[in-house]
């Protein structure tokens, strides 16, 4: 909570925006994002609704900003990751450790899964051009960094290759994540007939299969 009631200059705008941004966080972790209200979230950051709207187009244009930043600060993981990866080893077996990275940097990033996986059908709507722009333009930075990373672990599939393994590969983490965490009543209902246990995912490694298949697909 800022501790001036008035925003007066930029900087004091600067400091509230992110101190909403910061609130936000802290709400995403302790709730999904289906959860996060604008009510709540001014609230807890003790403005009204309104004074928050002057900053954010929207709940949706809070939770796509820090959706931006906790991806940039994933990508950073896995660049350090992939600069580890042994030179010297096989292609595949560079491959896979590329896809242990990538599902345990994920894995360790629950918020960014859950924004991932809200991205395009809620967080993308109820925004200004103005934000979807802006976002896009970081994605787009991160994308860049994202094939960079990948060709550093295998140089072999190029920056094509890559660009063929990257897309594919965040959209197979949202969706698994969404799968991965059921409704109450859809554990209620794995739980009530073991028969259902084929179909209840788990998150890492059903991101690990999917991906190595995937990358199959890629590698020359």
């Amino acid at each position: 909570m800022t501790t001036f009631q008035r925003a007066r200059n930029e900087e004091q705008r600067a400091v509230r925006r992110q101190a909403i941004l910061a609130t936000a966080a802290a709400m995403l972790a302790e709730m999904p994002v289906s959860e996060v209200s604008l009510n709540e979230l001014s609230r807890r950051a003790g403005l009204a609704k309104s004074n928050v709207l002057k900053y954010f187009d929207s709940r949706e244009a809070i939770l796509l900003e820090l959706s931006g930043s906790e991806l940039t600060d994933w990508v950073t993981d896995l660049a350090a990751g992939t600069a580890a990866l042994p030179a010297s080893a096989a292609l595949r077996e560079r491959a896979g450790l590329l896809v242990e990275i990538v599902v345990e940097t994920l894995s360790a990033r629950p918020v960014l899964c859950d924004l991932i996986s809200s991205q395009a059908p809620v967080l993308e709507r109820n925004i200004s051009a103005e934000t979807a722009l802006t976002f896009k333009r970081s994605a787009a930075a991160n994308y860049q960094r994202m094939i960079d990373a990948v060709v550093v672990a295998l140089p072999e599939i190029g920056a094509d290759g890559a660009a063929r393994f990257i897309p594919p590969a965040s959209m197979l983490a949202g969706a698994i994540w969404t799968h991965a965490h059921p409704t109450p009543a859809m554990l209620a209902a794995y739980d009530a007939d073991p028969a259902l246990a084929p179909l209840r995912m788990e998150f890492a490694p059903t991101l690990r299969q999917h991906l190595t298949t995937l990358m199959d697909g890629v590698l020359p």
